[in-house]
């Protein structure tokens, strides 16, 4: 089946892709984005795999940059282990690439070419990869083919796979059963997801639940977030703080008139409110929707702070930071398509609130069934869970405590997957 598959993929597919992102580019930004920064990309990167030295060269890929900093402590640790090795980082996204090309630990980042048989051919031929590593599903089938067909070892990182994935549908089953049959390794997060890559009924790749090495991720990251202080300690006296990270429009409508209600009756209520485009029109509009009701002031103006409401940031990349300041936390993105990391505020021991649209993350799930966070799914609803964990110690400790317990039962994937890493290489 992989010659028809292969021809399937690179005669109907491939041609229908590339449609759909000239006639995408035409409205999105982003997507106009990734397709000039690829222009040349090949012919650049000729020049730049010049300046690589290293006897060995392991190549990572990630979608975007939430995937890449799962990828962070395995770089990490192999830069302890290795002085010989080059890193050598790709993205499919341009807000991955954008946000990473001053990754100290990588000596070359670049965009992945759009997955033609040509373009995979000059990409492997000029970056001569040791061992692939891909991080957690972006997956490019004209890539995979031509790593395996030289030899390279090919592991997927923090592989998840649901059992009701679209992939196990009987077109798709077939397509995808032959592109991970190329793969030497799929290294799990659980055993759940081990299971359901045997559903495809795959005999080559070997099936290992390593962890989820952002848990190693966000403890490092934590330990050294608490080094950093970002909010003058007069400004937390007596207060009590709801932290709002990566909140969307549709996360606002919900929070906003709750926490409203929870500082009419409490005055030590704080919010401190992060949105997940700190744009100049976002910010105008979350002021004017706050200042009806309640008085709020911009993270970059704390120096004028006078006793209001709510912090609005206009900073990127202090989300993590702000977090250990919480008493009580909400991750954004559940009210609109996924959420994001629920990871970051538990790793200080606190409850975290989200909304209904969480199934996209499995330590989402799993610290709700711990009772660490609590799933909202309206107004009402986190006005109440809100309030509660605000006013009762004993239940916000109790939460907070299940909360740093996942992590820390979690910690130690990065080891496991460097000892995988190991043996691929020595096969």
């Amino acid at each position: 089946m992989q010659r028809f598959w292969f021809l399937f993929y690179n005669s109907v597919v491939i041609p229908g892709f590339w449609l759909l992102v000239q006639l995408g580019a035409l409205v999105n930004p982003k997507i106009r984005r990734g397709i000039q920064g690829r222009k040349g990309l090949l012919d650049r990167l000729e020049i730049e795999v010049k300046q690589l030295k290293g006897a060995r060269r392991f190549w990572f890929h990630s979608s975007s940059m939430g995937e890449f900093e799962q990828a962070k402590p395995i770089i990490a640790e192999l830069r302890k282990r290795y002085d010989d090795i080059d890193i050598i980082v790709s993205f499919f996204s341009p807000s991955g690439y954008e946000h990473s090309r001053n990754y100290q630990p990588a000596d070359l980042i670049t965009y992945l070419p759009f997955d033609t048989v040509a373009n995979a051919r000059r990409f492997l031929d000029l970056i001569k990869p040791t061992i692939a590593i891909m991080v957690r599903y972006d997956i490019w089938p004209n890539h995979i083919w031509e790593l395996h067909k030289r030899g390279v070892p090919i592991v997927i990182a923090n592989a998840t796979m649901r059992k009701s994935s679209s992939r196990h549908y009987p077109f798709l089953k077939s397509f995808h059963r032959d592109v991970y049959e190329q793969i030497t390794s799929i290294l799990t997060v659980s055993q759940g997801d081990v299971d359901a890559f045997q559903n495809f009924g795959l005999k080559n790749p070997e099936l290992h639940v390593v962890g989820e090495t952002r848990y190693d991720q966000v403890w490092q990251r934590s330990l050294e977030a608490k080094t950093k202080h970002l909010i003058p300690a007069a400004i937390l006296r007596r207060k009590k703080l709801f932290v709002v990270g990566s909140s969307w429009d549709e996360d606002e409508a919900v929070l906003l008139p709750a926490f409203r209600r929870v500082a009419q009756h409490d005055s030590s209520a704080l919010m401190i409110l992060v949105p997940h485009e700190p744009t100049l029109p976002t910010l105008e509009r979350l002021e004017l929707a706050l200042n009806y009701t309640m008085r709020s002031i911009r993270f970059s103006d704390l120096n004028d702070y006078s006793n209001e409401n709510v912090i609005l940031v206009d900073s990127i990349g202090i989300l993590m930071s702000l977090y250990q300041y919480a008493d009580v936390a909400y991750v954004g993105g559940s009210f609109r398509q996924g959420i994001h990391n629920v990871l970051e505020p538990a790793v200080y021991g606190i409850p975290v609130l989200y909304g209904p649209k969480h199934e996209n993350s499995q330590e989402a799930m799993e610290l709700a069934r711990r009772g660490g966070s609590f799933v909202i799914t309206n107004a009402e609803e986190c006005y109440m869970q809100l309030r509660r964990m605000l006013n009762d110690k004993k239940a916000r400790l109790r939460a907070g405590a299940e909360s740093l317990r996942l992590v820390q039962e979690n910690v130690g994937a990065t080891e496991r997957f460097i000892e995988y890493l190991e043996t691929a290489i020595k096969k």
